[in-house]
Parts: C-alpha cells; sequence; structure tokens
C-alpha cells in the first residue's frame, strides 16, 4: 500500500461523532492551558488520532516589521532549526495564507517551487505534505497554524472543514495567550519602572534646578533649548561636579519625551562584566547566576531618555552593539535570538576627551562620531565664578530648611575667599562645603570653614593646572587682546598661527564663547 493510500486510509474512516468529541476535547484543553507549548503538547496529542502530522508549527505575523515569525510547536521531526526562522510575506507560505486568509493545501514540490527560502528545509527534512490554516480572531489576523507531514496526500479537501473548525479555536487560544503573556510583560516592565523610580527618588541629586547667570552657563542653556525639542542624540562634556546629568534632565523635561522614563545609567559604576545585561537585558539562565529574565534600561527607557554618564568608560567589546542599538534603534537580550526595537533618545556625558581615546585605540571612532552629535561643554565652576554667590545663597537656604536652622547672613570675607577658590570638584564639591558649613553654624551667620579652602590645591583664580587649561588660558588670553575677533590679518586665529576654523573648533572643544 503507497503513503499516499494510508494517508487516506487513516483519515476518511474518521466519522462526524469522532471530530465533534475530539473538538469538544481541543475547547477543553484551551480552557485550561495559558501557556502555548503546554497547550499544543496536549493538542498534539489530540490531534493524533483524527488527523496525520509529524510537526505543528505557529507561524505568527510580526506586524511592526512586517514579516513572519516560525514557532515549532510539537514534532516526531528533527526540525529544531525552524523555531525564530523569520521570513517575508512574499517569501513565506505561512504569509501567503496570512495574506489570503485562505486555507491552502501543498505538496513538498510546491512549497519547494514556489517558495525558495524555505527550499532547503523541504528537502532537508522530506516534507511532502502541508496544511496551513489561518489563524484570525474577529479582531485581528494573528498569523498561521502550520501541519507537516513526511507522508504524500497527508491534507485533502474532505478533512480540510474539520481542521479549519480547529484553527478557529487555536486562533482563540493564542490571541488570548499572546494577550496574557503581554500583560505578564508589561506588569514585569512597570515593575521594573516603579522600583527604578523608587530608587530615583531615594538618591540625592546634586542639586534640584539649574543655579546661575553667568554667561557662561546662559550659553549652555540655549543649547539645551536648542536641541530639546529634537530627536538628536547629545554628549555632554564636562568635569566631574559640573551638573552634567543636570543638564541631561533638562533636555528631557524640555523635549516631546518628557512624560515617559528618564531612565540613566552610570557607565563607570557597573562592572564591565555586568553592564551588557543592565542596558540590554537577559534571558533566564543566560549566564551563571541569571534565574529570571531582566529587563534592560533600554527597554525601560522606550519612547523616553536614556543617560548614559561616564561613556568613555563602556568596554571596546560592547560598544559596536551600542553603537547598533543607536543606528537601528535594536538589539538582543543577552540569551536570546528574538531582535527587539525601541525608541529611545540617547543623551551621553563624559569628563574624558573621547577624540583622545580614538586615536589612542581606546573608543571606537564610529561609535565617538554617532555620539558627537551635539556636543554641549559645561563651564567648570573656576569660569564662572560670578555664578559662586548665588549658587551659596541657594545651598545655604536648602540645607538650612533641612536641618530646621535660621542662617540670614553670609560673611562678605567667607564669600570672598569661596570665590577665589578654583573648586577643581566643581559645583559638588561647593554643595558638600556649604552642607558642612550649615551643620556647623550655631547662630544666624553662616560659619564657613576657610582652612579647607586655603590648602596648596587653591591655586590663584586663572592659574593653569593642566595642558588643558593652559591652551584655554592662552586662547583666551588673545582673544581679550584681539576684542574677540576671531578671523581677518589681526585676528586671534592670526595671531596663534592657526586657521580660521581650526580655532573655532577649538573654542568649541574648551568651552570657549563670547562673553555678552
Amino acid at each position: 500500500m503507497s503513503d499516499a493510500a494510508a494517508s487516506v486510509e487513516r483519515i476518511e474512516p474518521i466519522s462526524e461523532l469522532e471530530r465533534h468529541r475530539a473538538l469538544l476535547e481541543v475547547s477543553e484543553a484551551i480552557a485550561l492551558h495559558r501557556d502555548l507549548h503546554e497547550l499544543f503538547h496536549v493538542l498534539a496529542g489530540l490531534l493524533h488520532p483524527v488527523v496525520r502530522f509529524d510537526s505543528l508549527i505557529l507561524v505568527l505575523h510580526d506586524a511592526e516589521r512586517n514579516l513572519m515569525r516560525a514557532h515549532l510547536l510539537e514534532s516526531r521531526l528533527d526540525v529544531e532549526d525552524v523555531e525564530g526562522l523569520e521570513l517575508p510575506l512574499e517569501e513565506s507560505p505561512g504569509g501567503s495564507v496570512w495574506k489570503s486568509q485562505q486555507p491552502a493545501i501543498l505538496t513538498g514540490e510546491e512549497m519547494a517551487s514556489r517558495f525558495p527560502a524555505v527550499r532547503a528545509s523541504v528537502l532537508r527534512y522530506h516534507v511532502a505534505s502541508a496544511c496551513m490554516l489561518p489563524l484570525t480572531t474577529a479582531q485581528r489576523r494573528l498569523g498561521v497554524f502550520g501541519l507537516i507531514s513526511a507522508a504524500p496526500g497527508a491534507y485533502n479537501e474532505g478533512g480540510l472543514a474539520f481542521l479549519t473548525q480547529v484553527a478557529r479555536q487555536v486562533a482563540l487560544a493564542v490571541d488570548n495567550a499572546l494577550a496574557y503573556r503581554q500583560i505578564a510583560q508589561l506588569k514585569d516592565q512597570l515593575a521594573e519602572e516603579k522600583v527604578y523610580l523608587e530608587d530615583e527618588i531615594r538618591t540625592e541629586h546634586n542639586f534640584e534646578e539649574i543655579v546661575g547667570d553667568s554667561a557662561a552657563l546662559t550659553q549652555v542653556l540655549k543649547q539645551v533649548e536648542i536641541v530639546a525639542p529634537t530627536q538628536s542624540t547629545v554628549l555632554i562634556l564636562g568635569e566631574t561636579g559640573t551638573g552634567k546629568e543636570l543638564i541631561a534632565r533638562a533636555i528631557h523635561d524640555l523635549s516631546g519625551r518628557r512624560a515617559r522614563t528618564f531612565v540613566k545609567v552610570n557607565c563607570a559604576a557597573i562592572p564591565s562584566g555586568l553592564l551588557e545585561s543592565e542596558l540590554f537585558g537577559h534571558e533566564r539562565g543566560a549566564f551563571t547566576g541569571a534565574i529570571a529574565q531582566k529587563i534592560g534600561r533600554f527597554e525601560l527607557a522606550h519612547h523616553g531618555t536614556l543617560f548614559l554618564d561616564e561613556i568613555g568608560d563602556i568596554p571596546l567589546e560592547l560598544q559596536p552593539k551600542l553603537l547598533r542599538v543607536l543606528q537601528e534603534q535594536e538589539f538582543e537580550r543577552l540569551g536570546s535570538t528574538r531582535t527587539l526595537r525601541v525608541d529611545v533618545r540617547l543623551v551621553a556625558a563624559t569628563n574624558q576627551d573621547l577624540s583622545l581615546m580614538v586615536e589612542e585605540k581606546k573608543f571606537r571612532s564610529d561609535l565617538f562620531y554617532r555620539l558627537n552629535v551635539f556636543p554641549i561643554s559645561i563651564p567648570p565652576l573656576r569660569e564662572r565664578a560670578e555664578d559662586i554667590p548665588t549658587l551659596v545663597r541657594y545651598f545655604v537656604q536648602r540645607y538650612s530648611h533641612r536641618m530646621d536652622k535660621r542662617i540670614e547672613t553670609i560673611p562678605t570675607e567667607g564669600m570672598e575667599a569661596l570665590q577665589r577658590y578654583r573648586w577643581p570638584g566643581n559645583v559638588r564639591e561647593l554643595e558638600n562645603l556649604i552642607e558642612r558649613a550649615v551643620i556647623l553654624t550655631q547662630g544666624s551667620v553662616l560659619y564657613v570653614p576657610l582652612a579647607e579652602i586655603r590648602t596648596p590645591a587653591a591655586a590663584p583664580l586663572g592659574a593653569a593646572v593642566t595642558l588643558q587649561d593652559a591652551e584655554r588660558e592662552h586662547i583666551l588670553r588673545i582673544l581679550r587682546e584681539t576684542n574677540w575677533v576671531v578671523g581677518g590679518p589681526l585676528g586671534a586665529a592670526t595671531q596663534l598661527g592657526l586657521k580660521r576654523t581650526t580655532l573655532q573648533t577649538k573654542m568649541r572643544k574648551l568651552g570657549i564663547s563670547r562673553p555678552s
């Protein structure tokens, strides 16, 4: 007896009563099982007595990317490579059925000739027959339910009505399972966001507002106002303690993403071995200790802003993956082959010279150029000394209120000493000093611990302490002497022996701008 005859003999004797009983059992199984793989394992056992197949395949439509993704549900064949296979609609047998919404019975030869993308698999696994049934609910087209057999003629028009009824039941099960899974994922993500936001609330930020009205700070805020409404990547440059995170938050608050999450990651504070998992997440079992799925910071920041502080500390081996997510807005969790797409606006910050790191092969040039779309240089506190009195009053008011003290005056001598000090730790150092001063103050006059700012580290204002400082001071001196004329025979560029464009580039890099 031929395989085809055996197939017909297997299917045709099934009575309508047996098929109705099978449909009832399918309905009961669907009501009892939410997990898709568990459900289809049960369904396979129920369907085997009434229909011939060697593999059950679920092909779901990915609406975001408009392609078909295959999931192997149950199989007697060694076809594991089918799992996760993604094909465009026109190259997938399931895509053809999904578009037409009509069931299809195909021979192996038809599949191989009509769909070259699956030809190799059809031949490798000796696929002789296939039945593809659309999975559709009243609300949406989900995908296709496929039965695959190595026997010729395993499916015919006589059994198609029964399989169509099974597919309708399966569609409801898949729809419910996907909705359940989506709700579970959203609950997990909301729980992650809640924990993250609570952690943010507990974190004490350096200051709550941008304080100061110096020309240097005003220039920075103008740049923030210009770039914030765009979707462009921003690179914030500045020394430690200058308030880079504050500028990043201002960019987020002035953007169209203000209602969504602002997520921050300090790349220097996370061990390099864990940073990839922190940024992109991981699946359960991806590595030792990965006992549960973890959502990464890029997923948390979906439709929001991700702030990567100290980006110069990202390991070289992780930089290509970061570059990809910046360019393509897609990535995979650790331990997963599923590509996730996100809509994230990136703001990065560093106190390092990334261009020098590129020259020293410590930072990828392509990543640097992708980050350096709109650089903003924050001036150190020593270059905006006129903001110090305002900052001092702000911090005194803040900490005296917190400590329930009434401080009404700040000694002139103390304020002048604070303005003369170079503040290597910038605003953060000033804030810490004022907090100590408020703690030490017993009356209404602020006690400033002047001994702390009369150390050898307190060089005279304007003295250069690094090569970059020396270059900056030299350029500033020439600009003042030329009355801030950059080009021309009497301009600063000529005096410095530089091209006008080269000098302008150096000025931007060093945060030099003409005072208003």
